[in-house]
């Protein structure tokens, strides 16, 4: 995996870049890239990329260049690319361009995405199968042409600036361009505190996202054009149970087998849960087959967890003991991470979590121990697969199934968030002031979401009101829940060059699983029943019948009164840019004695995580932030 940047000037625009800067924004991207940096400059065109090698290693070297077929090998004609990501198909792409004339001298998926452009242009990318952001300066269009997976698994983002357009991974890799600025308006703002924001939206005024399953192609005449290449759609499902059973593990088994494909070090992470589980066992029999070692497995515990557990709404037992039954059943390697309450509240890591991810987040500890096991992980591991985004298409998320949440016109998980008395207010929003929250107006901007949302579902005439929102709530999942949990994998892994590769993801299961009826997908009146049933042969029983449960949070006190100390400190100082916008007399009920019954919930202590994260933004980014 690795991180690419550039920039490209209008044409007769003047020469603004000063010596130095393509370095300046690589460096930004050097975790994403530890193995390696790259700068190419063709004619008004910068590409810039930092490698993470995981395929052909000594080969496939970036910025890639190659002229069209029948063009003259020089630098002048040569079309470049800069490309973060994995291709799985790109073995049989290479046996189809060669059979079409093309030439490789390396064995990298890079050098394939490159000769595909240069055979089927823009409409390459709906070739291409896996995880992807790429940018390709053509010379012979005069245009930069950005591209990125159907699912967003991998990020990219571009500003317009007066005199061209600046890319990269990420918003602060644009920030060291001097065109880009940091501000941060109302509107900014709102998307930092939602949960649902739209395809394309980004915190920064200047930065846009460029959405999943689009290009964006911008001519040096100025020209920009934003083009959708991939969009679900509504089909009839036919098969019958036991057809449709077969089908998810046939998809499932490819999407995994495929993505085992590394000359570096591999390992599944693992849960111990259904999703992480089915993926653990399918790598482990495709690994077996192929005469290759046991599969690494890696789970994330804390100090004491398992003695100590406590069930609450959504977590009914710890992932270790679960984990270790699952390995022990498929012959796994496995690798326990412990993880104690001092790398949780260690500052330095709390630090790291906000810079990776550029802009404040409310989910504190799970976060950080996120990215305190990538690390470990990546110590002996490149590469990890895991079972993100299974709920999303087969609905195993809680308020899937509570009619009352389900039902409401709104976002489901939002409907969760005001049910659930920790979240009342918004995740991470119960601090806040009512002037500041009226500013904001959370309620009238998931509306409007909900609205331009809602017009993109693509719908069966004929359909049931019940299998009417079932599509409607896996389209909403996929396009405005699932996006936010990839770039969180991304950014929380990339900070350690680990590398995180998604099987359910695939489009071919995930289209598959859109048109499954609901009534098939609980068959048997439980969530992912129909998962469960597809790989039932493959698990121990009591990893097979596990309910779902999200990721680990602490729940040793310390954490807690370590973090209401350090929040109370906040609060004690007239400074502290945040104080502007919280409710501080609430806030200073929170860290005392009224506050210590709720301490230990996670969903009220996320209030004060976003609180401090996002004062500490405020002061690295000071006066671009409109208050």
């Amino acid at each position: 995996m690795c991180g690419i940047a550039g920039w490209v000037r209008r044409e007769g625009g003047p020469v603004t870049e000063e010596p130095g800067l393509a370095e300046a924004m690589a460096h930004t991207m050097a975790c994403r890239g530890p193995d390696g940096q790259g700068v190419r400059t063709a004619g008004p065109a910068t590409l810039i990329h930092t490698r993470l090698a995981v395929i052909d290693v000594a080969g496939g070297v970036q910025p890639m260049a190659a002229p069209p077929v029948g063009a003259p090998d020089e630098p002048a004609h040569a079309v470049v690319l800069t490309y973060n990501g994995e291709i799985y198909n790109f073995p049989e792409l290479r046996t189809e361009l060669a059979a079409l004339g093309h030439r490789f001298t390396t064995r990298s998926d890079t050098e394939v995405v490159l000769h595909a452009y240069l055979e089927w242009g823009e409409a390459c990318v709906e070739r291409l199968e896996g995880m992807f952001a790429l940018a390709v300066w053509d010379p012979r269009r005069r245009a930069l042409f950005l591209a990125r997976d159907r699912f967003g698994i991998k990020p990219l983002c571009y500003a317009p600036t007066a005199h061209g357009l600046v890319f990269g991974s990420e918003p602060k890799t644009l920030l060291a361009h001097p065109a880009v600025t940091p501000a941060v308006d109302l509107d900014g703002l709102r998307v930092l505190f939602s949960m649902a924001r739209a395809p394309g939206e980004s915190v920064y005024r200047d930065i846009r996202d460029l959405p999943p399953g689009h290009t964006l192609t911008y001519g040096s005449d100025g020209r920009t054009v934003l083009r959708r290449y991939f969009r679900l759609e509504a089909r009839p499902h036919e098969d019958d149970l036991d057809t449709t059973i077969r089908t998810v593990r046939e998809l499932l088994e490819h999407g995994v087998a495929r993505e085992l494909v590394s000359d570096v070090p591999l390992s599944v992470l693992l849960s111990g849960g259904l999703d992480s589980s089915a993926v653990a066992a399918l790598a482990a029999r495709a690994r077996k087959a192929a005469g290759g070692d046991p599969i690494r497995t890696t789970t994330v515990t804390y100090s004491g967890y398992s003695d100590d557990f406590k069930a609450d709404l959504v977590r009914s037992a710890p992932d270790a003991p679960y984990a270790r039954a699952l390995a022990d059943h498929i012959g796994a390697d496995h690798l326990e991470i412990e993880l104690s309450t001092a790398d949780l509240i260690d500052p330095a890591a709390r630090r790291e979590v906000l810079r990776a991810q550029d802009v404040p987040a409310p989910f504190g500890d799970m976060d950080t121990s996120t990215y305190r096991a990538f690390a470990r992980v990546s110590r002996h591991s490149k590469v990890a697969l895991t079972g993100e985004s299974a709920d999303e298409i087969f609905g195993g998320y809680s308020w899937v199934h509570i009619p009352d949440l389900a039902d409401e016109a709104q976002f489901p998980w939002v409907a969760f968030e005001q049910w659930h008395p920790g979240t009342r207010d918004g995740l991470g929003q119960g601090l806040l002031s009512s002037a500041f929250a009226a500013k904001l107006d959370m309620p009238g901007y998931y509306a409007e979401r909900y609205a331009q949302a809602m017009a993109e579902i693509p719908r069966l005439p004929g359909e049931s009101a019940e299998a009417r929102r079932a599509r409607e709530i896996c389209h909403l999942h996929l396009t405005h829940w699932l996006p936010r949990l990839l770039e969180r994998n991304d950014r929380l892994s990339m900070i350690s060059g680990l590398e995180v590769r998604v099987p359910f993801c695939d489009h071919r299961l995930v289209q598959y699983a859109y048109d499954i009826p609901w009534e098939l997908k609980t068959f048997d009146g439980r969530e992912k029943s129909l998962l469960r049933a597809a790989v039932a042969d493959l698990l121990p029983e009591q990893v097979l019948e596990r309910p779902k449960a999200p990721f680990p949070v602490s729940q040793d006190a310390t954490y807690t009164k370590a973090l209401h100390a350090e929040f109370a400190e906040l609060l004690d100082d007239p400074a502290a840019p945040v104080r502007t916008l919280l409710d501080l007399d609430k806030a200073r009920a929170v860290v005392g004695p009224e506050g210590e019954a709720k301490a230990q919930d996670w969903l009220h202590r996320m209030n004060i995580e976003m609180a401090l994260q996002v004062n500490t933004w405020l002061v690295e980014h000071g006066g671009s932030v409109e208050l």
